[in-house]
């Protein structure tokens, strides 16, 4: 699957879980950490899990599995790490004290539309 293609579904599973201020960024011109990011914010803890559970799970039922993963412990910033593609799933705090998408703003943001 295309790194790019990739980043579409997740957006659109955590999408479909009522995912918030949900942000895909082209970043493979400016590091080489991954080609895509998707950034979105959970409501609650609770939400925030279940987010990043639900990617792994939709993921895995077509054999696509994490690098790694990092953050169950604190629920307040979970990351996926699919290789090409990275998912960020933050607690409203987290995501106001990292500011990825301030960071990364040299990357292009996709526009997304799932209607």
């Amino acid at each position: 699957m295309e790194s790019k293609e990739l980043a579409l579904k997740c957006a659109k599973i955590l999408s479909d879980k009522i995912a918030q201020n949900l942000s895909v960024i082209y970043v493979s011109e400016v590091t080489s950490l991954a080609d895509y990011f998707v950034i979105v914010t959970g409501g609650s803890s609770t939400h925030v899990k279940a987010l990043a559970d639900e990617v792994e799970f939709k993921l895995k039922q077509e054999e696509i599995f994490p690098d790694h993963i990092e953050g169950h412990g604190t629920n307040s910033w979970i990351v996926l790490d699919y290789g090409s593609v990275v998912v960020h799933v933050f607690s409203e705090e987290a995501r106001e004290f990292y500011d990825l998408e301030r960071l990364w703003q040299d990357g292009e943001k996709l526009e997304l539309n799932f209607d």
